[in-house]
């Protein structure tokens, strides 16, 4: 009997009851179809599972076990810090392994999993590698990464007692351990957790505003060097207050006299804003002196330790922070030198009462019979309504190394950076910046950028980085800063967080650079005098870009917002 070619045509592979060919192909076409189905219906189902509750873990092991084989699948296929070819090249490369981004029909867990997380991991800037060293930009530690999966796994939301019960006190108690390593001469210290130290630059000055108005002023002034972090000045603009007075700064650090002299001119509450590890430098202003000379003039001081506070986990390195205990309120990122994933940061209070103006009340959130009856009032913990439990991460590394085995890997760091300058010094084709070396960051350049106009060595110094960056060679930063002569010029930048890189990592480093020098006058991409072409890169690298133009010179006193500068992981 022959099958009807019609029915077979319109219903094979529906389990509907076509009339099956002589040869046997419907039945087989029957059992594939089923087959597809029920992996379809499986990944759908994998897709959905619930990652909490007693069968969230069994869900999640098959899932976490895709996620880590894409993770190493894509390091190896990027097989550097960077991927290569510039931003035109990678956006090309997820587009095409990705798109679309919004399918009429999903494709599972384990099929979306090991497409995206590849694609991102071989697209990655990895700072787990020792040549990636451009930003505060950390390898997070696997325990901590770990505890993060937890977090998001367990999902409280830590703005009512109701959504967070345990995560609340790890947080709670988190909290006060960071605030006694940094207050502990303080009877009352507290700590807020925020999303780092942009964050905590904000609460800081809006609580600093609510001090000013509830003694009976009308705003409060903001004084800060020249070296301050843009937060500072994006908060006082998100804030309403005045423009911050900008402060003199030498060698990259606050000036007390410069500092005395801005004071005597303001009229009303002030409130002055150090740094303890400036982002392009990792230098500390003088705090102990800074601290006098406020106090003298009937300020308050906020220090900036988003990138210096972690050296108090080191006996040897805290008392690089002397000083510190005089301020109302200290920034603290542990996303930094803490090898958090992002974010985890604190505010450090010195006295738990000054986060009052925070308190809020929102009648499904902390009711005033809820609060009276015993249940903890979390919504005055943060400006932030819905917030991820980021203490667990940091609650769990803390007690995994204690402060000794965070010491030392703060340590660790801060030597690599001595380390890497002694061999800057030593080479011939390089030079560091004059002066001393910040927490955990060395500031260097071509030698053959010096022989160069100032403009056409810094656009040397600019070419040199992106060319490694198109490459995938090296991920190398770029600052503005004072020369021995005065003049600003432009410098690479190694930030230092990687606590496992080995002086062969950092010398290697250097050859990259050295190697990456053009030879002649003009700069990479363009054509030297003589009209010889530039040399070609690496084989399988690609070109840098143009260069851009050079940097300009910052005049004495230009507000920090406006200078050139590299955010860091804020």
């Amino acid at each position: 009997m022959t099958a009807d070619p019609r029915r077979t045509a319109s219903t094979a592979g529906t389990g509907i009851d076509a009339a099956p060919a002589a040869t046997g192909t419907a039945p087989a076409a029957t059992a594939l179809a089923a087959t597809a189905a029920a992996t379809a219906l499986a990944a759908t189902a994998a897709a959905t599972a619930l990652a909490g509750g007693v069968r969230g873990p069994d869900a999640l092991r098959p899932l976490t076990g895709t996620v880590l084989d894409a993770l190493a699948r894509g390091a190896a296929d990027r097989d550097g810090p960077l991927p290569a070819g510039g931003p035109a090249a990678v956006t090309e490369r997820v587009r095409a392994a990705c798109a679309p981004f919004l399918p009429e029909h999903g494709t599972g867990a384990d099929e979306a999993l090991r497409t995206l997380v590849h694609t991102v991991a071989e697209g990655a800037a990895d700072p787990a590698d020792p040549a990636c060293v451009a930003h505060l930009h950390c390898p997070p530690l696997a325990v901590a990464a770990a505890a993060d999966l937890a977090a998001s796994a367990l999902n409280p939301s830590m703005d009512s007692w109701d959504q967070a019960p345990a995560a609340a006190v790890v947080e709670e108690e988190t909290a006060a351990a960071l605030a006694a390593l940094v207050h502990p001469g303080r009877p009352d210290p507290d700590a807020l957790i925020t999303s780092g130290g942009t964050e905590s630059n904000l609460v800081a000055l809006l609580l600093a505003r609510e001090r000013a108005r509830a003694a009976g002023a009308r705003t409060v002034q903001v004084l800060c060097g020249t070296n301050a972090h843009h937060s500072v000045h994006r908060a006082a603009w998100l804030l309403g207050l005045p423009d911050p007075v900008t402060v003199g700064c030498r060698s990259g650090r606050m000036l007390p006299d410069a500092l005395d002299r801005a004071l005597a001119g303001v009229r009303g509450p002030a409130l002055v804003v150090a740094t303890a590890g400036t982002t392009d430098e990792g230098l500390i202003d003088p705090l102990p002196e800074i601290a006098r000379t406020a106090a003298a003039r009937g300020a308050e001081l906020h220090v900036d330790a988003a990138y210096g506070g972690p050296l108090l986990f080191s006996d040897r390195l805290a008392p690089l922070l002397d000083g510190l205990g005089s301020a109302v309120s200290v920034t603290f990122d542990l996303h930094k030198l803490g090898w958090q994933p992002v974010a985890a940061g604190a505010l450090v209070l010195a006295d738990r009462r000054a986060a009052a103006p925070l308190g809020f009340e929102a009648a499904y959130l902390n009711a005033d019979d809820d609060t009276g009856s015993g249940l903890p009032d979390l919504l005055g913990r943060s400006v932030r309504t819905s917030r991820r439990p980021d203490a667990l991460k940091i609650a769990v590394t803390l007690r995994a190394l204690g402060r000794r085995g965070i010491g030392d890997l703060v340590e660790s760091c801060v030597e690599a950076a001595g380390t890497f300058a002694r061999l800057v010094d030593d080479h011939p084709a390089v030079r560091r910046r004059p002066g001393p070396v910040g927490i955990s960051t060395v500031l260097f350049r071509p030698t053959a950028a010096d022989e160069l106009p100032d403009a056409e060595g810094d656009e040397t110094v600019a070419a040199v980085r992106r060319r490694l960056l198109a490459e995938g060679r090296a991920v190398l930063g770029r600052a503005v800063a004072e020369d021995a002569d005065g003049r600003p010029r432009l410098w690479l930048k190694a930030t230092l967080l990687n606590p496992r890189a080995r002086e062969a990592d950092l010398a290697g480093l250097l050859e990259l650079v050295a190697d990456s020098v053009p030879a002649g006058r003009a700069p990479l991409g363009g054509v030297p005098a003589g009209g010889v072409p530039a040399p070609a890169p690496a084989a399988g690298r690609v070109p840098a870009p143009a260069p851009d133009p050079p940097p300009a010179a910052a005049p004495p006193g230009t507000p920090a917002h406006t200078r050139p500068h590299d955010g860091g992981t804020r």
